[in-house]
């Protein structure tokens, strides 16, 4: 199944790039490029919304873009994270 959130995008220190979920609290990730940092997001993603649904939680609704207002410099983007539901379907 794929889930989809906004992550706030900046750089962090000269050379290091965050990558922070509004909505998936505590969930961030880190990388030396923005790119790194947006594979690093989805990983990050990939591990919270797992855990989560492992534990039975309900997953947080989804913020509209236009809803969050980010620092001077940051930029939102979706990150898309695929996660497999079912052992052994094949997407």
């Amino acid at each position: 199944m794929k889930f989809v959130y906004p992550a706030i995008f900046k750089e962090a220190a000269p050379g290091r790039f965050r990558a922070d979920f509004p909505d998936l609290e505590g969930c961030y990730a880190e990388g030396a490029t923005i790119e790194e940092a947006f594979e690093r997001a989805k990983e990050a993603e990939v591990d919270w919304l797992t855990l989560e649904l492992e534990e039975g939680c309900d997953l947080p609704p989804r913020s509209r873009l236009e809803d969050i207002l980010p620092e001077a410099g940051a930029v939102i983007r979706n990150v898309a994270a695929t996660i497999r539901l079912t052992e052994g379907y094949d997407e």
